[in-house]
C-alpha cells in the first residue's frame, strides 16, 4: 500500500486533522496500514492493484478518524442541537411549478443499488422484488425515466450505485432494457475490509478473500465513488449539473418543482424530508448545530436522549434519503475540503459468532458542507420505501395504482394516511409472505391491520377498519376466499367458515 509513514497526518484539512492523543491510538494504526499494504501486495495486475490501492487508501483515511475520535471520546454536545429554523426547511406546497422543463436536460438520476434485502429473506439485489403487477422496483424506475425522457423529450440518464454483492445481478438484469429510451451507467461503490472489533484489524487475508470479510460502507461512500469511477467526470462533460439520488426500493419520482426550486435558490444540496409518525422514530432527522444545518443519525445519538430524539415533539421531521445535489459544487468540496461525513458504527457478528464493525457513512451527512443547503418538506407520497413485508404488502394493494411507473394513490381511498400495517415473523420473509397470501387483499377501506401467528390468507379478502389476527403458539388460522373481515379480532385456532364471519 503506498501509505508513506507520515501519511496518517499528510491530510491535515482543517477540523480532519488528526491529533492522535494516545500512544494505542498510534499503534493500532501502524498495524492497519501494515495489514492494508499486505492486502494491496496480494493483488497482482497493475490496475486492478493501483484501484484497490485508493480504495484502501480511502478506507484508512475513515479508519484514522475513528482511532481519533474514540480517543477524543467526542460527543455530541445534545444542549446545542434545535429543531431547524424556518429557512432550514421548505415547505413544499410553497415551490412554484416551473415554466418549462428545460432544466430537465441538466439532471441525471442515481439509484443506490447496493442493497440485498436480506432483512427479507433476498439473496439477490433488492431492487429485483417484484413489487407491482409484477414489475420490479428498477422496472419501475426505468419506466418513469423514460416515460419522461420521451414525453418531455429530454434526456436525462440513470445511474445505478452498485456494491460487489449486487453488481453482477444487475448487469445481467439491465441487458433488458436495451431498447429503452434511456441510458443506463453502472458503477461499483467501494469495498472495504470488515474489522475484528477486539483487535482492530481487518478480517479478510488477501484481496479476493471470500465475500463475508467485505462490506459496502453505506450510502455516503456515494461521493467518493462518484469521483473514484470517473462517472461524476463524465457527467459534468455531458453538460449535467444536477444528480437526484435516492435508494432503490423507494419509488418517490423526479419531481420538477424541487429541480427548479434549488436552481432558483442557488442551493447546493436539498435534502427531502417528510413529517415523522411513530413508525419512523429510527429515522435520521435535519437538525440546528450551532446555526448550522445538521443530519443528525438515530447511531449519534447519545443512549440518555433516545427517548428525545424519538419524540415528534422536538423533532418533527426525518430525511428520506432523496437527495438533490449540485455536481460542480460537489466536484469542488471533494478536491478542496473533502467530505468529512459523521462516522457510524454498525456492529455485527461473523458466522462463526466472532464480533466485528463495519466503519459507514450517510450520504445526508454531506449537507453541511454545502452553501445553501437546506431540506424541503415533502408530502409522504414521495417516500415510499420497501424495508419490510408489511411495506409490500401496502404497495402491492389496491391502495396504489401504477401510472407510467409512478404509485398513485387510488381516488376510492377516503382518507389522506395510508393504513398501518403489522405483519409478525411468519411474514418477515418474501418466500412466507408469497406463500401465505394466495392473494393481497382488498385494503382501500383499512385502518389498521395487525397479524400475528401462523395465518394464512385465501383469494378476494377484504378488510376493512381495524383488523387484527392473532393466532396463538401451535395454532392456525386459515382466512377464507371472499371473506370480508370489519372491525375484527380474531384469535384462537380458526378455519373459519366463510358465512360466520361475513360480516359487513
Amino acid at each position: 500500500m503506498s501509505l508513506r509513514p507520515d501519511s496518517l497526518n499528510s491530510r491535515t484539512r482543517g477540523a480532519s486533522h488528526i491529533d492522535f492523543r494516545t500512544a494505542t491510538t498510534g499503534v493500532i494504526g501502524k498495524a492497519m496500514r501494515n495489514e492494508l499494504s499486505q492486502l494491496v501486495n496480494t493483488v497482482q495486475d497493475p490496475q486492478t492493484k493501483k484501484a484497490f490501492d485508493t480504495e484502501m487508501q480511502s478506507f484508512f483515511y475513515l479508519f484514522t478518524r475513528y482511532l481519533a475520535e474514540r480517543a477524543q471520546a467526542q460527543e455530541l454536545a445534545w444542549d446545542r442541537i434545535k429543531s431547524p429554523g424556518e429557512d432550514q426547511i421548505v415547505p413544499y406546497n410553497t415551490l412554484s411549478k416551473p415554466k418549462d422543463s428545460s432544466a430537465l436536460n441538466k439532471l441525471a438520476v442515481l439509484k443506490v443499488n447496493g442493497g440485498l434485502g436480506t432483512s427479507m429473506g433476498m439473496t439477490g439485489a433488492k431492487s429485483a422484488l417484484e413489487v407491482k403487477d409484477d414489475m420490479t422496483f428498477l422496472d419501475l424506475t426505468v419506466r418513469q425515466i423514460e416515460h419522461l425522457n420521451t414525453t418531455e423529450r429530454v434526456d436525462v440518464p440513470l445511474i445505478l450505485m452498485t456494491s460487489f454483492n449486487t453488481h453482477e445481478d444487475t448487469l445481467r438484469i439491465i441487458k433488458k432494457y436495451a431498447n429503452q429510451q434511456l441510458r443506463i451507467t453502472t458503477f461499483n461503490q467501494s469495498r472495504y475490509p470488515r474489522i475484528f472489533k477486539e483487535t482492530l484489524l481487518p478480517c479478510p487475508s488477501s484481496a479476493d478473500d471470500d465475500k463475508k470479510n467485505w462490506y459496502p460502507p453505506g450510502h455516503g461512500d456515494l461521493y467518493n465513488a462518484l469521483l473514484h469511477s470517473g462517472v461524476l467526470d463524465q457527467l459534468i462533460a455531458e453538460g449535467k449539473e444536477y444528480l437526484f439520488v435516492s435508494n432503490s426500493d423507494n419509488l418517490g419520482a423526479v419531481d420538477q418543482a424541487i429541480l427548479q426550486h434549488m436552481i432558483d435558490a442557488q442551493a447546493e444540496f436539498i435534502m427531502e424530508v417528510t413529517d415523522k409518525t411513530k413508525a419512523d422514530i429510527k429515522g435520521g432527522t435535519l437538525v440546528d448545530y450551532e446555526g448550522s444545518i445538521r443530519l443528525l443519525e438515530v447511531a449519534q445519538v447519545p443512549s440518555e436522549h433516545l427517548e428525545d430524539f424519538k419524540s415528534v415533539r422536538k423533532f418533527k421531521i426525518f430525511n428520506t434519503n432523496n437527495i438533490w445535489i449540485n455536481l460542480r459544487a460537489l466536484k469542488r468540496v471533494m478536491e478542496n475540503e473533502g467530505l468529512d461525513l459523521e462516522i457510524i458504527i454498525n456492529p455485527k457478528n461473523m458466522d462463526d459468532g466472532q464480533a466485528i464493525i463495519q466503519l459507514e457513512t450517510a450520504a445526508g451527512a454531506a449537507v453541511k458542507h454545502f452553501k445553501g443547503a437546506h431540506g424541503v418538506n415533502v408530502p409522504r407520497s414521495r417516500f415510499l420505501p420497501v424495508k419490510s413485508c408489511s411495506d409490500l404488502l401496502l404497495i402491492k394493494s389496491d391502495i396504489y395504482s401504477l401510472e407510467h411507473g409512478q404509485l398513485v394513490i387510488n381516488p376510492s381511498r377516503m382518507f389522506e394516511n395510508t393504513p398501518v400495517i403489522k405483519l409478525g415473523d411468519h411474514f418477515k420473509k418474501i418466500q412466507q409472505f408469497q406463500k401465505r397470501f394466495k392473494k393481497i387483499p382488498k385494503i382501500i377501506e383499512l385502518d389498521h391491520l395487525t397479524v400475528t401467528g401462523d395465518v394464512y390468507f385465501g383469494r378476494n379478502v377484504t378488510l376493512r377498519g381495524t383488523v387484527i389476527i392473532v393466532a396463538n403458539e401451535g395454532q392456525r388460522i386459515d382466512i377464507p376466499d371472499g371473506c370480508i373481515l370489519e372491525n375484527r379480532l380474531l384469535s384462537g385456532n380458526l378455519n373459519m367458515i366463510e358465512q360466520e364471519y361475513r360480516h359487513k
